[in-house]
């Protein structure tokens, strides 16, 4: 038997479709991830429902997988994940093709809707579906925050942590198996514990991953501004297995905006909070996220905004067109006012502001020698990262495959020129 997953929308899903993966194959499965164009007996679509294209995007690749079915090629088709969770009764109305629609906490339903059963003792095992020397760990599911945009909580319900136990047993796992960096994920990564602790017990954590003999690299992905653990700061500082980098999504800075969202935090405590990360690691590279179009958002308060990235020089930035979705206080509250054309010019704005920061950063890296880590070979190079880039969102360092590298490995690497979103190298020495 052959079981197909093709995984959708964010990192934290990929875990998901790793942990299945894991158990189908445990069962004695065959098991494949994205494959597109390959027959199979069972298909398993890893869905996305947080906002309107990703939502558009399951929906097509569901329809283009019915149709595989109806010609033969599959046998069996599953749907799991946030749009199964949030518009099942909908999907089952709609698309009487699917065999089963399972939401995100149902593993076990679906092994035995395909004929097998959970293995409790593999709860810690994944098939690794990215680079070998790469995967991300979810230290949590569920968000309690109550960001008014958000629909992940009422999708994914509240904060559950997973204890440190069960991660640094994973993290062995994936490390004894070529993983060389690992990148800790979460809804909300700064309140990782509070439900299990009764306090944020992230640095605790961290404290202990350090010590996992062949792990170098340690990186932290979707942390909230609101209470995050200064002493996490200090470790990154410290320790040397803990990249340089940090995802922290602010999505405004005007203060009626930040109250309106629900954010729980003014621009002054913002900016405070990031200018202590600079001064604690001067050579940290912050990699945030802001929505444009807001309801009610003026030309005032996108200048503002606007203004505020072009002083501060993120390292990274990523732009999302505000969206309005229904089950969320903003979509009860407010009226979605913004035209989505005024959504797309404002966002269009802000990356090409972006685009003339990150030039001038990337320039500023000429002549220096950085550890890289290669990933892949592509046509006429080499491709890596530096500590201070996540992989899929961030720069590349690209070297030519005159020099004869092997993904996986680190190598030190000198800048020799610089494009908005590309280094290039030279293996030094």
């Amino acid at each position: 038997m052959t079981v197909n997953i093709i995984t959708l929308g964010c990192s934290k899903n990929l875990v998901d479709s790793e942990h299945l993966l894991s158990q189908f194959h445990a069962a004695g499965y065959r098991v494949m991830h994205d494959a597109y164009d390959k027959p199979s007996d069972l298909v398993i679509i890893n869905t996305c429902g947080f906002i309107l294209d990703a939502k558009e995007e399951s929906i097509d690749t569901i329809l283009s997988f019915v149709e595989e079915k109806r010609l033969g090629h599959i046998r069996k088709l599953f749907v799991m994940g946030c749009l199964s969770e949030r518009y099942r009764n909908e999907l089952q109305e709609e698309i009487p093709g699917v065999d089963g629609f399972f939401g995100v906490w149902e593993m076990a339903g679906i092994l035995e809707a395909a004929g097998t059963r959970l293995d409790r003792q593999l709860m810690t095992d994944r098939v690794v579906t990215t680079p070998p020397h790469y995967a991300y760990l979810k230290v949590s599911e569920g968000c309690n925050r109550t960001c008014s945009f958000c629909a992940i909580p009422g999708i994914r319900g509240p904060q559950r942590s997973l204890h440190a136990d069960h991660l640094l047993e994973e993290a062995g796992n994936l490390v004894r198996g070529g993983v060389r960096e690992l990148i800790l994920i979460a809804q909300d990564l700064t309140n990782y514990g509070i439900d299990l602790y009764g306090r944020r017990a992230l640095s605790e954590l961290l404290g202990k991953m350090v010590r996992i003999d062949g792990l170098e690299w340690i990186r932290l992905q979707y942390a909230y501004p609101t209470g995050f653990p200064e002493e996490v700061i200090g470790m990154m500082a410290s320790q040397e297995k803990i990249c340089n980098y940090l995802d922290i999504p602010i999505q405004h800075i005007n203060d009626r905006i930040l109250a309106a969202m629900g954010r729980g935090h003014n621009r002054r405590k913002l900016e405070s909070l990031l200018q202590r990360f600079r001064d604690l690691v001067p050579d940290v590279a912050i990699r945030t996220t802001v929505m444009t179009g807001f309801p009610g958002e003026t030309e005032e308060e996108f200048g503002e905004l606007m203004a505020f990235l072009k002083d501060f020089r993120f390292d990274r930035l990523g732009v999302f067109p505000y969206s309005h979705e229904e089950d969320t206080p903003a979509f009860r509250e407010l009226e979605d006012d913004q035209p989505d054309r005024v959504k797309a010019d404002r966002a269009e704005a802000l990356m090409q502001l972006q685009q003339e920061i990150s030039l001038q950063r990337n320039s500023e890296r000429v002549g220096e020698t950085y550890k890289v880590l290669i990933d892949r070979r592509e046509g006429e190079y080499f491709v890596g990262r530096t500590q201070y880039d996540s992989p899929e969102v961030d720069n590349e360092v690209l070297v030519s495959a005159e020099n004869m590298l092997i993904p996986g490995n680190f190598y030190h690497v000198r800048i020799t020129s610089a494009e908005e979103f590309d280094l290039y190298g030279e293996v030094a020495g």
